[in-house]
């Protein structure tokens, strides 16, 4: 790779770290190595299309479809769930319901979602893909929910004892659609229409926004990292999900997990950016390259504009919850 670029290969060797970046990244290389892959030509979610019109409760039902055409069944509506990836945790704090067990303790702990109490949810120890499944066990869970292409390969012991059910997001409607299915499952409909109306509000409320101060049409970025970084591409769920509010110039570069978020620092300046998100793992990007002169030409830098956001959130939180928090929270500082 060139001098300047960006790669994640190099954090392979540090777990912490890629667990970090495949729970923040949940669509690279499916087939290959067991993670998901941007989708090239992905459409989801056009802009301005979201509603605030009453939404519907859910029925009731133990075979759900999920959002990508398939189903899934269980015998008995679940009352002990365990949470393997974030998704799990936030669809069911917006349905009132609290994990058995989790994988992401910063994100349930945090005051918009659980606080005190979600910091007392035992956490499941491991790897990401690599749990303790002895522990998950323990939990004595009547279903547990994990990352497909991730905790797939946990099927075989898991469901010695329970349920897996392998969830993917490509877009917020991906969201949508789990926290309708997993509101189907637990009987939670009237609790699911209200979470699904104040988001949809939220996205609505935020396109108005973003269009009255002109951020429609301010390059942004959000990027990841410690030492080397990844910019989150319009492919990626949370680059899209930017996209939706913000000008955003950054396509998938193609190729795999090494080359297809991979920007230098010149390209990164071409685009000149005006406000950078970033997510640290370790150490602070912003630190990192803070006394690279390319860095501090690029007009967000320069211009102290490059915010340094809460990774459990921008990095582990895909569903409605989240990303309602990280609208507010992206528009606050861009219009800032």
């Amino acid at each position: 790779m060139r001098r300047g670029a960006f790669s994640l290969g190099r954090h392979r060797a540090r777990p912490a770290l890629r667990r970090s970046l495949l729970a923040l990244i949940p669509l690279v290389l499916v087939a290959s190595c067991g993670q998901s892959d941007p989708r090239p030509g992905a459409t989801a979610s056009p802009k301005a299309t979201a509603t605030t019109a009453p939404v519907a409760p859910v029925s009731a039902a133990l075979t759900v479809a999920d959002p990508h055409g398939g189903t899934f069944t269980l015998k008995k509506k679940p009352e002990r769930v365990v949470c393997l990836t974030g998704l799990c945790d936030d669809a069911l704090v917006e349905l009132g319901l609290t994990p058995v067990a989790t994988t992401t303790p910063a994100l349930l702990s945090r005051s918009d979602y659980l606080g005190a109490k979600g910091a007392g949810v035992p956490v499941i120890p491991g790897s990401f893909g690599g749990e303790d499944v002895a522990k998950i066990a323990e939990a004595k869970p009547d279903l547990v929910i994990g990352l497909a292409g991730v905790h797939d390969q946990l099927r075989t012991a898991v469901e010695k004892f329970a349920p897996l059910w392998v969830v993917q997001v490509k877009s917020y409607d991906d969201s949508i659609g789990y926290l309708r299915a997993l509101a189907q499952l637990t009987g939670r409909g009237r609790q699911q229409a209200e979470a699904e109306s104040r988001f949809r509000a939220k996205l609505t409320e935020g396109a108005a926004r973003a269009k009255a101060a002109g951020l429609d049409r301010t390059p942004v970025l959000a990027m990841y990292g410690g030492t080397s970084v990844g910019v989150n591409t319009t492919e990626d769920v949370l680059g899209h999900f930017l996209s939706q509010f913000f000008a955003y110039p950054w396509p998938s570069k193609g190729g795999g997990f090494e080359t297809a978020q991979a920007y230098s620092i010149e390209e990164i300046l071409a685009k000149a950016p005006q406000v950078i998100f970033i997510q640290s793992f370790g150490t602070k990007v912003s630190d990192h390259y803070k006394d690279n002169p390319v860095w501090k030409r690029v007009p967000a830098v320069s211009a102290g504009r490059v915010f340094e956001v809460p990774t459990e959130l921008w990095a582990s939180g895909r569903g409605t919850r989240a990303f309602g928090i990280i609208l507010d929270e992206a528009l606050a500082k861009a219009a800032g």
